[in-house]
């Protein structure tokens, strides 16, 4: 094929091999952005449709370029993965951070107790699974039914702490069936949770409007402000003036100096590991920027990049996440998909959600954009976080996100482990 001519021989890339790498992740978003804009009875993909054309192009592409060239293909789009994740979860951070904190102390139990919930329930419909697999697969030896019932796990929630705490405990021989497992899973894990927080409002007819009063009036930290009819934090009319502040000092007019310093603190906490366990690059960034942008300030130095900037390295982020995910994604599709495994890793993404969803609203009685944030964070899925801000038109679901996010992080990594040393 002529994109080969694009790299030399010593799997270094050329000029020209970069400009086809530019060019494919360009077109990837431009084509998957036009497809999710494609809209049927109110609802569509958004980002996600960059996601699918991500799979396609995997499907076409991946193969016959990691043949020929298997360190630069894989390095690749490992790069362009974290870069997008690493952008994505950090911008997130900021965002959320101002509002995080207070949300967090009135609402701690809420958010432990709906993140086990989620977490809880797909282990145990994973368990479920297993043992059926294992009574109707009988031609299949039951370590490998198990390696690939669990990385259908990480891949259902799409974490990959999980799917790298289940390659380690089921030992090299069986990783690979691991692998398996996610590739077939993390395809509907994506675009299941996508469709649930668009789907959900819908079937509700949901006043967004309102839930965004709700939302903001949960959030509310301060009992000087109230809420207006846009949901937004202001001064209440009986509130104390503040002392002028003074000016603080901006490194760089677009705030990417105090952006790069938290993103860089979170990536070396994240590769701090206790036992087995790390925050990993997701969790570590997460938590540092969530410090960042609720002090806002360091002294004289401002520490929080304009909202712009941050909603612009959220959308790229997302975007290069799921195109670096999405390119391999697809080649284990295509190499690994048998019918059964996608139904086992549907009802790992759906019913999680459910119960989730349900004991949200029933249970601990929060509103809609409260339960629909938390499930996200409880399913780690950061590409339904970002179509649910569009859907729901605030940032303020984010804090319900990083909220329930770590107990589902830590919880997910342990229950993958319990159920390989359980059923292995």
């Amino acid at each position: 094929m002529e994109i080969f001519s694009f790299f030399d021989g010593n799997f270094a890339l050329s000029v020209k091999g970069v400009s086809f790498l530019v060019f494919a992740v360009l077109a990837i978003a431009a084509i998957g952005y036009c497809l999710g804009r494609v809209t049927i009875k109110g609802v569509n993909l958004g980002t996600a449709g960059v996601f699918l054309v991500a799979l396609l192009f995997g499907c076409l592409f991946y193969k016959p370029l990691s043949e020929q060239l298997p360190l630069y293909t894989t390095n690749a789009l490992k790069i362009v993965e974290n870069i997008g994740l690493i952008l994505f979860v950090t911008s997130v951070g900021f965002i959320a951070g101002p509002k995080f904190f207070g949300n967090l102390k009135k609402n701690f139990k809420t958010y432990i107790l709906l993140g086990l919930i989620i977490i809880l329930s797909g282990a145990l419909v994973c368990g479920g699974c297993i043992l059926v697999a294992k009574a109707t697969m009988k031609d299949v030896p039951a370590d490998q039914l198990t390696a690939i019932m669990t990385g259908l796990f990480s891949g259902a929630l799409t974490s990959t702490p999980a799917f790298s705490a289940s390659k380690a405990a089921v030992g090299t021989a069986l990783e690979d069936y691991v692998a398996v497992g996610n590739g077939i899973a993390y395809i509907f894990g994506v675009i299941g949770v996508v469709l649930f927080v668009q789907l959900v409002p819908k079937f509700m007819k949901t006043d967004m409007a309102k839930e965004r009063e709700l939302l903001a009036a949960s959030n509310a930290s301060d009992k000087k402000t109230k809420v207006n009819e846009d949901g937004d934090e202001v001064p209440a009319d009986d509130a104390v003036e503040e002392a002028p502040k003074k000016k603080l000092i901006d490194i760089d007019p677009f705030g990417i100096a105090a952006f790069a310093v938290a993103a860089i603190l979170g990536m070396i906490l994240g590769s701090i590991k206790f036992g087995t366990f790390s925050l990993t690059t997701t969790g570590g960034c997460l938590l540092v920027s969530l410090v960042f942008g609720h002090f806002k300030k360091f002294g004289p130095v401002n520490v929080t990049p304009p909202a712009q900037t941050l909603k612009v390295f959220r959308e790229f982020g997302l975007m290069m996440f799921l195109i670096g995910a999405g390119i391999a994604g697809g080649a284990k599709f295509v190499e690994c998909f048998q019918a059964v495994y996608f139904l086992y890793g549907a009802l790992m993404t759906i019913l999680p959600m459910i119960v989730g969803f349900i004991f949200a609203k029933f249970v601990l009685k929060m509103n809609l954009l409260n339960s629909l944030g938390s499930i996200t964070g409880g399913m780690t899925s950061t590409p339904a976080l970002g179509t649910l801000i569009q859907v729901s038109g605030t940032e303020d679901v984010g804090s319900a996100y990083a909220a329930t996010y770590p107990i589902a992080l830590i919880s997910v990594v342990l229950c993958s482990q319990f159920l390989i040393m359980i059923f292995m």
